[in-house]
């Protein structure tokens, strides 16, 4: 009987797990998660908070099927060929990451094995497509998504998601050595800065399916109009799941594939599916996209270096509202609605001047679906710097931003709370409104509530000016 170790990593759970489902038809099962210490970049600290959580859920799932997942932390190069040896295993089954720091990893980790006489396997378990098994008749890649897209769509089948295996089992009389899941160190302390988390988020492989049917029963008919809505419930909040694992894009299609084309909601959050398959595409393709512009124009952008103004976007204290609200509530849920992700973004690029990278970091910390391909790809699309991007002359102004997607102020008035007697006609650009109003308010501007950090036209026209500058540099 076929004795194999099985490797979680962004494949959280046991349904439509191709690795899992394969390795327990074959024989006996070891599963195994590593906490990889020396390959990877290390994870954000709201990551970690929900990778516990995560993998309480799946060593729970698990210990129903009578097996048991095996925690360890160092470098998987060492220590999936020693546990290979110590416990004659023949085989290691893992689901594929696309990550340049992983896929250099695990192709070393094959040859390693293959070279000690064990035989390694690698499935998909977290895209629809490969990054490379859609290609353009002319080029490499895609550099467009809306052709990209079309082109996924035609090859699309419909391959029903697998289901998770009746009982796994366990390889039995095994003594391996392992730690408990608290030792990983994924939650944090003092402080316990993630304690707001918990009432915004149920995790696991059973929450993600339960959210996914919730949304689309209730609200993705309305998908479409409300999806740009801060202050309203209409987007999925599947993206946590999706990156961990939690859930396969495979089930969501699955789902949803016999409304597409016929409605409206249904075929713009597939296209939301869509992006997150493109980021990966050229993540994939583009050497080095996680660090350095696509465009290479844009290595001659002239960027500034502004801890102060850094700090205060951060905080959500640069004095334009609807940024505020957004960065506050990416502290208190490790969250922030998307639309609210471009204002805040295009801000820190095109108004203060500050490196994509800087953000892109921010993001990476404190958000709890931080996904190095997608954040990346935002982050370039918004400086115009990648593939499809955002073009140069579009420069979010965050006060219409705001009147325009929270035209009565609730979401603001949630997250910037000292803002919140404010009138509707004043909340979004609170330097405009006369001194009785904001004293009625109980706001002080400089005080309570800071006064804007930058004068928008102003950095707008030199924004402009900068990008005319590496556009004429070419």
């Amino acid at each position: 009987m076929q004795k194999t170790l099985l490797w979680f990593r962004q494949d959280l759970r046991l349904a439509d797990h191709p690795a899992l489902f394969y390795a327990a038809q074959a024989g006996q099962v070891l599963p195994i998660y590593i906490l990889d210490t020396v390959h990877t970049r290390p994870l954000g600290g709201a990551s970690q908070w929900w990778l516990h959580h995560s993998l309480k859920s799946l060593a729970a799932d698990i210990c129903k099927t009578g097996a048991k997942l095996h925690f360890f932390v160092g470098d998987p190069q060492k220590i999936i060929p020693q546990l290979c040896k110590e416990h004659a295993l023949s085989h290691v089954y893992w689901s594929r990451c696309y990550e340049p720091e992983a896929t250099q990893r695990d192709k070393a980790l094959k040859k390693t094995l293959k070279d000690q006489g064990f035989i390694a396997e690698s499935f998909n378990a977290s895209l629809l497509h490969e990054p490379w098994e859609i290609k353009p008749k002319t080029s490499d890649f895609y550099k467009v998504f809306t052709p990209y897209w079309g082109a996924c769509l035609k090859a699309l089948e419909e391959n029903p998601p697998l289901s998770p295996p009746p009982q796994p089992t366990e390889i039995q009389g095994l003594d391996v050595p392992c730690i408990p899941l608290e030792a990983l160190g994924l939650q944090p302390k003092s402080p316990n800065w993630a304690k707001s988390f918990k009432p915004h988020w149920n995790i696991g492989e059973k929450a993600a399916f339960e959210k996914l049917r919730e949304f689309c029963d209730h609200r993705i008919d309305a998908y479409h109009d409300n999806r740009n809505l801060p202050a309203v419930l209409g987007t999925s909040r599947l993206s946590p799941h999706l990156h961990f694992g939690e859930l396969s894009p495979r089930q969501i299609y699955h789902h949803l594939h016999s409304q597409m084309q016929q409605n409206k909601g249904v075929d713009t959050f597939m296209s939301e599916i869509g992006w997150r398959e493109f980021g990966y595409h050229l993540l994939y393709h583009i050497a080095d996209f996680a660090h350095k512009p696509w465009k290479q124009n844009f290595n001659h952008f002239q960027w500034d270096t502004n801890p102060t103004a850094l700090k205060q976007w951060q905080q959500g204290q640069t004095g334009y509202p609807i940024v505020d609200a957004g960065m506050r509530e990416l502290w208190q849920t490790g969250f922030m609605h998307n639309r609210v992700r471009m204002i805040a973004a295009s801000f820190l690029i095109k108004d203060l001047f500050i490196h994509w990278k800087k953000g892109e970091e921010w993001f990476w910390d404190t958000l709890v679906d931080a996904d190095l391909a997608n954040n990346v790809a935002g982050w370039q699309w918004v400086a115009g710097s990648g593939a499809d991007a955002s073009p140069y002359f579009r420069i979010f102004n965050p006060t219409s931003q705001g009147e325009k997607f929270d035209p009565h102020g609730h979401y603001i008035r949630k997250y910037v709370p000292e803002l919140a007697n404010l009138p509707n006609e004043y909340i979004h650009a609170p330097l405009q409104a006369p001194t009785e109003v904001l004293l009625n308010a109980g706001v002080i501007l400089g005080k309570t509530y800071p006064k804007p950090i930058v004068n928008h036209a102003a950095a707008r026209t030199e924004a402009l000016a900068r990008y005319k500058a590496i556009a004429m540099a070419k």
